[in-house]
């Protein structure tokens, strides 16, 4: 799964690497975001493509009463996303999260008390996407209208299998070639490993300075 994040970004990369607008986005960078705080994270809208806009982590669909549906929609699964009620009618709004890296541990033992934090990016690019969906909700009591947001995971490739070795699984990582493709209205199982993939670089962050690729 992805529940941890690098979000270090600034506006001013964001806006050279992917010529939008960020004057309204309002993000802390953060070199690491626990997704179960449901922080502030940067996207693009497919409906917005030029602007970089902000939503909080734990999507919140709209027939939501409150925020607590949030705990459990940090991730999205692609194989399930067009029938769980949680998503079925977010899919087709995607949108780029945008990130420097994300986090995972792999267990040491049966039990996972004993891990290993790996970091992983992508290869030859300073910011990277994951494959987002988005819902726009109302708080019924306050009335304040937010923008909440999904990771969505596929089947572990080689590498991450590796690493996330409890339960096998891993964003949609895209690279810049594919984000495009991603926003439009392509069938969003076309995304799922093995039909897409992109290439990782892995580091043990306790193991250093240990690293290794795919490829």
């Amino acid at each position: 799964m992805c529940y941890y994040v690098d979000s270090d970004l600034t506006k001013q990369a964001v806006k050279e690497i992917y010529g939008v607008q960020t004057d309204f986005a309002d993000f802390k960078p953060s070199k690491f975001l626990n997704g179960f705080s449901h922080p502030q994270l940067p996207i693009i809208m497919d409906e917005t493509r030029d602007i970089l806009s902000t939503a909080t982590w734990g999507l919140i669909p709209f027939w939501a009463k409150d925020r607590s549906i949030q705990k459990q929609t940090l991730n999205a699964k692609i194989e399930t996303i067009k029938e769980k009620p949680s998503f079925k009618n977010s899919f087709i709004k995607r949108c780029l999260v945008l990130v420097k890296g994300f986090y995972e541990w792999k267990w040491l033992d049966d039990k996972g008390k004993q891990k290993h934090k790996h970091y992983l990016t992508v290869k030859d690019q300073e910011i990277f996407s994951l494959g987002g969906i988005y819902s726009n909700w109302t708080d019924k009591i306050t009335g304040e209208e937010i923008t909440t947001v999904s990771i969505v995971t596929t089947q572990a490739n080689e590498l991450m299998a590796e690493i996330h070795n409890s339960k096998h699984r891993m964003p949609i990582v895209l690279h810049h070639g594919i984000e495009k493709q991603w926003l439009s209205d392509r069938d969003i199982e076309e995304f799922a490993f093995p039909n897409h993939e992109s290439e990782l670089l892995a580091i043990n962050l306790d193991n250093l300075p240990k690293a290794t690729t795919l490829f």
